[in-house]
């Protein structure tokens, strides 16, 4: 029996000679989601002036502790005037220090009088100020490349008024799945034939990761077929994914498909769920080719596929950095298990307790129960001949993002 390949060695041979792909500017009402391929700098500070983090009155340090009339009154985005000392001026989040301030007093601890607003003693210079350029200064790294972009970078983004940027393309994808087996949800179903569950998926996967599913296609029986859906798959992805038919029956075209269309690499792996994978190169007749990714048929084997591989390929084409391994978390396993010579990457859930993070393991987890996978946020790996007893700490994935 032919040796298993370990995790890592298989992946290594994945992600050999991946080069990022082309970068193409695009407005930033269209960046959610992507992955900056050049550094973007900061012209202007943030916040661009001195300004009041609470409703309150502004007033120099030195004069707490007095009675202060009111010189001037300060909202946000209304100009300041220079404040003498002896005088205070009101004012409101995030309105302009004045000159001549140096701290804020918030309006519930002073007291208006006629004569003008009683502020406490013992306040400090900066007090209830949020200084200019606190949060980004001018001339300084913004966001890096390979920044993956949401929410606050997006905020941060705008922050400088930026509209536009330069982005790494999306990878193309093409989803192809095999078998007279497998049909699509919608369609009746003839006798040993099932739904298509690889297929949806695995679509929302890639998408989560930043590709593109370009082509889909269901791929009968045929060698013929095969062959020519393969070679349009190479023609319109960077990336072509198979589910199921690439072992040695005498159903299973894909294997002398590829092999016909580029290269093939079979790999038997040292893991648990998804011991068969398949990688390889398909040419394009223009030149080039695209990367192949045979993941098995069963819905648990390519869900966690998809994690182990599929992620850090895109990641690596898209030179997203933090997309190119999954965030390891030490948890308290509240399960027993034991390993034989192939590494297993258990469907857990993770939870606090009085005494930090456990992992519960979903109690069936054969490579056919995709239920295990709908309440999973992490895979706890135990290692080849190894053996977790309940209660010991336990390696995990955590299945985020980033």
């Amino acid at each position: 029996m032919a040796e298993l390949m370990p995790v890592e060695a298989a992946l290594a041979a994945l992600l050999e000679g991946v080069l990022p792909l082309e970068a193409e500017r695009i407005v930033c009402e269209a960046a959610a989601g992507r992955v900056l391929a050049e550094a973007v700098p900061a012209t202007l500070d943030v916040p661009p002036f001195d300004n009041s983090a609470m409703d309150g009155y502004a007033l120099h340090h030195a004069d707490a502790g007095r009675v202060l009339p009111v010189a001037q009154r300060i909202a946000a985005g209304a100009p300041a005037t220079p404040l003498p000392r002896g005088r205070c001026a009101r004012i409101f989040t995030g309105g302009e220090i004045p000159p001549g301030a140096d701290c804020v007093v918030m309006q519930e601890a002073v007291t208006v009088t006629p004569e003008g607003v009683a502020v406490p003693a013992d306040m400090p210079a900066g007090n209830n100020v949020r200084r200019r350029g606190r949060d980004v200064t001018a001339g300084t790294p913004l966001l890096g490349a390979g920044q993956w972009l949401e929410a606050a970078a997006l905020g941060h983004l705008a922050g400088q008024g930026i509209t536009a940027v330069t982005v790494r393309r999306r990878p193309r994808v093409a989803l192809l799945s095999t078998g007279d087996e497998i049909v699509a949800p919608g369609q009746p179903l003839g006798p040993g034939q099932i739904y298509n569950s690889n297929r949806p998926m695995l679509e929302r996967l890639l998408a989560r990761f930043g590709a593109e599913v370009v082509m889909t296609a269901a791929v009968p029986d045929s060698a013929e077929a095969t062959r020519r859906l393969l070679g349009e798959a190479a023609e319109a992805a960077d990336v072509v994914v198979t589910t199921g038919g690439v072992s040695v029956g005498e159903e299973d075209h894909v294997r002398p498909a590829v092999e016909a269309l580029g290269r093939l690499d079979l790999w038997r792996l040292a893991m648990r769920p998804g011991k068969p994978l398949a990688l390889g190169r398909l040419r394009r007749e223009a030149g080039g080719e695209a990367r192949f990714v045979g993941l098995p048929g069963n819905p648990v084997s390519s869900f966690v596929g998809a994690w182990l591989f599929l992620r850090p390929l895109v990641g690596a084409l898209l030179d997203c950095p933090r997309l190119a391994r999954l965030p390891e978390i030490s948890a308290r396993a509240t399960f027993a298990a034991e390993t034989g010579p192939r590494r297993h990457f258990m469907r857990v859930r993770l939870a606090f307790d009085d005494d930090g993070i456990v992992a519960h393991a979903f109690r069936d987890q054969n490579s056919a129960v995709l239920a295990s996978c709908i309440e999973a946020d992490a895979l706890a790996v135990i290692p080849e001949h190894g053996r977790v007893r309940e209660g010991e700490r336990v390696r995990c994935l955590w299945l985020q993002l980033l």
